[in-house]
């Protein structure tokens, strides 16, 4: 039978009491905890994945995700020391990456820490008066520093970094803020103003060096390098924007306002919450200060009778998304808001929404499932019951009621519910949108309740007596008294012929329902049962309490108990199936657990007030197959007068749509008129408009194609220019090229001479270590001879002499194994050199690269420069435009008053000169336009040269690419070789181990055989049977081959191993070689581009100078020209 396997599902519920306990992974994805795991919950699919805790973990403290939302944080505590585990959100399961700890310095908890901008660094704030600033470099677990941040007066409750800085730390609480600077591998204070005197609760940073901070009396305080600089005013709500003034230190001790408790920065300004259930945005002025925008309120909940609470919620944490498109906000009754950001959305309500939907606030006290519906309810300690849909993950219906409610009960048919309170037991109806009491009894705190499989009958629990109930005639049918003290649970069997509960007087009591009488009983005064269920055949019934066993009683005995791990048991259920039987623990806080009825999901309630859904699968990952076939129906309980009420609202609604439909028409008819008649004035407008323009056009066409002449001229001269200075050019570069031959010869020869030495030194080294090696076999076959001739002289001796062959052989082993080792570490030695060099090697080509990106920069910067001096070209020319119809005007002037006074006549006569020197000027202009020209061409050619010899160079370093990986291949090579030469070593030491084996049973054989000395015809025999069994026929010789084929395998591993190292040492000279050419030649290459680029920056510079001195000619001179009468 295959095991069965939990896996979570989905989660209804915040964990509340940790910091940080929201924020978004992406757009569409947030994070919080519930239960014991942080719960990934994508708010488009309605999907969540779990990241558990650890498994001894006792609280979660604090969250902190980095900044690239990759990694998150989690703070645990665990027992007597606290941890920080950091996932990886990225994967699928979140993979634990790091598990973070105080080092010496003790910590029983991280009550809040943070990400560095690069997140590589995080730092976390240890609880108690005694607080320590701890500074890690996460990724590979060590502390860089730690600093003291608390005092007997004050104590941190935030640290946070500045986002534009890794080294600059901010902490604040009751009576501290401190800014913390880490260098030289310390933590040192930069700043602390004197503020022992304000409760802190919360900060955020909104520049590099500007902190705002809030208070439990309501101020915003600003702090820029540590110092208060500011007070941000928050107006009464019929203001709109927030006033800020600046505030002496001794003003700090006031104030009189809404608790401050969260603060978030974003790149329009920051968010605030402002007293409770309300929350203002601020964006930054001009005039670097702040406006309040915006006032967002958590509305009221229509289903609470009285006030609601919602409104009062205290925001505890807010988290903006990473297009800060929505803000998400979390509150201390456990619920999860959100409001869109978006500018589509700003018309509409200012009021949050719930983030996917509401959730108890305290702790649940009740669950129960029904079978022809997917529902399960819920009963809180918040005076709430709730339907949930455990199939579309969805809350179907709640009511909050003004007592706490202690259990809860659904009829099979899920349109009935049992309610117990704290003075009465209440069965009301699930109606579409409410729920309706229809029967009270006087049931005063019934902890306990249950429907019949059948739901004609319904238990109820008051103190130690269970009162049955009729459901359709509400008498009291049965009273079943036994129990000494409170009843905790009571189940009905299949049939609804027994019931069996448990109590804190430990006893367990099976009921016939029909007579009222006990059938069977189990008492264990010594254990309180918390819980109890019947088998899946009704035949044992399956019982947990505080003797942290769990029990299967059957017939007033007990079959067996199963221990728990040092936790005690809180509920217990069955399958319907028999399979599987799942318990809930004290360590969880699980205060009940029910099945479905089709065996597919296992939910479980626990005292944080979340509702946990379990997914049932088998090892292959399929749901559990259920023998019974169930049938969900889709009926609901609706009222006359509520159908009433709908229908006449759907009249009204439908009139009204009527109404609004004509007035709609006659406003589109009124804007219909209006539009056109702007629609005939617009097309009158533009069609004389358009003759204008086409006028116009006419006169520039004409000067186009005059200056189309101009300039042509001007580029043929321009032309011949640039073919003589590329004839200049030409001749200077081949005289260069020449040089760099003649040099890169010389380089060829010391390489060659060089690679001679090299390889000489190399056969010298060979040759010794041949050498060598010849010697110590000799030496090594010299001793095997003597070791095998003296073993076969005293193989007959007695146990003394073989005690001492045994300690000389295994000597010789020693020797041989430490040498085969001491040459496997040289040559990891090697290969470790041979590594590091090739490292050495990419990091320069990264150089490399690194310097042609910024050459290639360089380029794109030139042609940008290139570009702006087209810009300026093409303003002048329009200067020049604008002069000539200047000139063209005065030459109108001149011509319609020459009949005018003496006067006007030498007016005239100085205005011709004046145009004869424009003219001159605009033929200067020109002239020098053209030489700017001819001066950028051959500079655009210089470029595109650079370019193809910037390629060239690319290419030589995809050339070195190809050859670095050539090695790392035969280095691979190599290593599987080695690999395979270590598994031959293996199996000869195999061998060898198994020769000594043998070797010792014939020792104790032949001690057997001494004590047959007197018996010769025994000892006869004896050695017989040894002869038999160990000696075969033909096994003389086997010892001295079995080692003279181990000598040889060592002597060609050794002679292998050589020729691979020497091949490695040539491969390497050679790429070392081919790199430090190829650098030494990129290197001079760009230090020439660089000159050159140097050179025409000058020069572009030069002629911007140029540009802008005639721009200010013309401007005076049209400035002159005006100012003539």
């Amino acid at each position: 039978m295959a095991s069965v396997v939990a896996q979570p599902h989905f989660a209804c519920g915040l964990r509340t009491g940790v910091r940080n306990n929201l924020c978004f992974f992406d757009e569409q994805t947030v994070v919080f905890p519930s239960g014991n795991s942080c719960v990934c919950y994508d708010t488009a699919q309605r999907s969540q994945r779990f990241i558990p805790a650890s498994q001894d973990s006792l609280r979660m403290r604090a969250l902190a995700i980095s900044a690239n939302r990759r990694y998150l944080a989690v703070s645990e505590e665990r027992g007597q020391r606290a941890t920080i585990t950091v996932f990886d959100l990225q994967h699928e399961q979140g993979r634990k990456r790091k598990v973070l700890t105080a080092g010496d310095v003790h910590a029983q908890q991280f009550p809040c820490m943070a990400f560095s901008p690069d997140s590589k660094y995080l730092i976390g704030q240890t609880g108690g008066p005694d607080g320590t600033l701890i500074f890690w470099l996460w990724e590979k677990q060590k502390v860089l520093a730690t600093a003291r941040t608390g005092t007997a007066n004050a104590y941190v409750t935030q640290v946070s970094f500045s986002p534009h800085n890794n080294t600059q730390i901010c902490v604040s609480g009751g009576g501290v803020l401190k800014l913390l600077r880490y260098s030289d591998g310390t933590l040192k204070q930069s700043a602390a103003p004197k503020v022992e005197s304000v409760n802190f609760l919360c900060h955020a940073w909104v520049t590099e060096e500007r902190v705002i901070a809030g208070t439990d009396g309501g101020r915003l305080l600003v702090f820029e390098s540590g110092n208060l600089r500011r007070e941000i005013h928050v107006a009464p709500q019929g203001q709109c924007d927030g006033q800020v003034e600046m505030k002496k230190i001794g003003d700090i001790k006031g104030g009189e306002g809404p608790r401050i408790t969260a603060i978030l920065s974003h790149s329009r300004g920051f968010a605030c919450s402002l007293g409770p259930g309300t929350v203002c945005l601020f964006e930054r002025n001009k005039e670097d200060g702040y406006r309040r925008s915006r006032e967002i309120r958590i509305p009221a909940d229509p289903r609470c009778n009285e006030q609601s609470p919602a409104p009062r919620q205290v925001v505890h944490t807010m988290c903006m998304s990473p297009a800060e498109q929505t803000l998400a906000v979390s509150t201390d009754r456990g619920q999860l808001y959100s409001f869109s950001l978006s500018p589509a959305d700003i018309n509409r309500e200012e009021h949050f929404e719930f983030l996917s939907q509401s959730f108890h606030s305290k702790s649940i006290t009740g669950v129960s499932v029904c079978i022809r519906k997917p529902l399960v309810a819920t009963s809180s300690l918040d005076h709430s019951v709730r339907i949930w849909n455990y199939e579309t993950k969805l809350l179907e219906l709640y009511k909050e009621f003004q007592e706490e409610a202690h259990s809860v009960a659904l009829h099979p048919t899920g349109l009935f519910i049992l309610v117990g309170f704290s003075d009465k037991l209440r069965l009301m109806n699930l109606l579409i949108d409410d729920i309706r009491a229809i029967k009270e009894f006087s049931v005063r705190g019934c902890r306990e309740c249950a429907f019949s499989h059948g739901g004609h009958l319904f238990a109820a629990v008051n103190g130690n007596v269970i009162h049955i109930y009729s459901v359709t005639s509400f008498e009291n049918v049965l009273s079943l008294k036994g129990h000494n003290g409170k009843v905790r649970a009571v189940e009905w069997s299949r049939d609804d012929s027994r019931l069996v509960s448990c109590g804190m007087d430990g006893g367990v009591y099976e009921w016939n329902t029909q007579t009222g009488k006990r059938e069977s009983e189990s008492v264990l005064k010594s254990c309180s049962y918390t819980d109890v269920a019947f088998s899946s055949d009704c035949k044992s019934i399956l019982a947990v309490g505080s003797d942290r066993t769990l029990k299967e009683i059957q017939d007033c005995q007990v079959l067996r108990e199963v221990p728990a791990d040092e936790v005690a048991h809180t509920a217990v259920t069955v399958s319907h199936s028999g399979r599987v039987v799942f318990t809930g623990t004290s360590s969880g806080t699980i205060r009940a657990m029910v099945m479905t009825s089709d065996d597919q999901f296992l939910l479980s309630v626990s005292e944080d007030g979340c509702l946990l859904m379990w997914k049932l699968i088998d090892k292959e990952g399929r749901g559990l197959k259920s023998h019974r076939q169930i049938i969900h129906t889709e009926e609901i309980l609706v009222t006359k007068s509520d159908l009433e009420e709908k229908a006449q609202n759907m009249l009204e609604l439908k009139m009204r749509l009527e109404e609004l439909q004509m007035e709609n028409e006659y406003q589109l008819r009124l804007k219909d008129m209006n539009y056109n008649e702007k629609m005939k004035e617009l097309s009158e407008t533009f069609t004389q408009q358009i003759e204008s323009l086409e006028t116009m056009q006419q006169a520039t066409k004409a000067e186009m194609e005059k200056h189309a002449r101009e300039h042509q001229e001007s580029s043929s001269e321009a032309a011949v220019k640039h073919a003589e200075e590329l004839k200049d050019l030409g001749f200077s570069c081949s005289q260069k090229l020449i040089v760099e031959h003649e040099r890169y010869q010389d380089l060829q020869r010391e390489h060659r001479r060089m690679q001679e030495d090299y390889e000489e030194r190399l056969r010298a080294a060979e040759e010794s270590t041949s050498r060598s090696l010849e010697e110590l076999t000799q030496l090594s076959e010299a001793k095997l001879q003597e070791k095998t001739q003296l073993l076969l002289q005293r193989q007959e001796e007695s146990q003394q002499q073989a005690r001492k062959f045994k300690e000389f052989l295994r000597q010789v082993e020693e020797d041989e194994a430490r040498r085969s080792h001491d040459a496997q570490i040289n040559f990891e030695k090697k290969l470790h050199g041979e590594k590091e060099t090739n490292t050495n090697l990419r990091r320069e080509t990264d150089l490399v690269t690194q310097k042609f990106h910024s050459l290639q920069r360089q380029m794109d910067d030139r042609s940008s420069d290139v570009n702006k001096l087209k810009q300026e070209r093409q303003k002048l020319l329009g200067l020049i435009r604008s002069l000539e119809c200047d000139i063209e005007d005065l030459k109108r002037q001149i011509s319609g008053h020459e009949q005018t006074s003496n006067d006007k006549d030498q007016t005239i006569f100085s205005l011709k000169q004046k145009n004869q020197e424009l003219e001159k000027f605009n033929f200067v202009l020109d002239s020098q336009l053209s030489e700017l020209k001819e001066q950028t061409e051959p500079q655009q050619d210089d470029i595109n040269e650079k370019k193809e010899h910037i390629h060239r160079l690319e290419v030589e370093l995809v050339s070195i690419g190809k050859t670095n990986a050539q090695l790392r291949l035969s280095v691979s090579d190599l290593g599987l070789k080695l690999k395979t030469r270590d598994k031959e070593v293996h199996e000869g030491r195999l061998k060898a181990k198994d020769l000594e084996t043998h070797l010792q049973r014939l020792r104790s054989e032949l001690q057997s055989c001494v004590g047959f000395l007197q018996e010769p015809s025994r000892l006869k025999e004896s050695v017989l049977a040894i002869h038999a069994r160990y000696v075969a026929p033909g096994d003389g010789g086997m010892k001295s081959s079995v080692d003279e084929d181990v000598q040889k395998t060592l002597r060609l591993q050794r002679e292998y191993q050589e020729k691979a190292v020497n091949k490695l040492k040539s491969k390497l000279a050679r790429s070392s070689e081919e790199h430090e050419k190829a650098y030494e030649k990129i290197t001079k290459e760009k230090g020439t581009l660089i000159a050159e680029i140097n050179e025409l920056r000058k020069e572009l510079c030069a002629a911007r100078a140029q540009v802008k001195e005639h721009a200010a000619r013309l401007a005076a001179l049209k400035r002159s020209r005006r100012a003539a009468p």
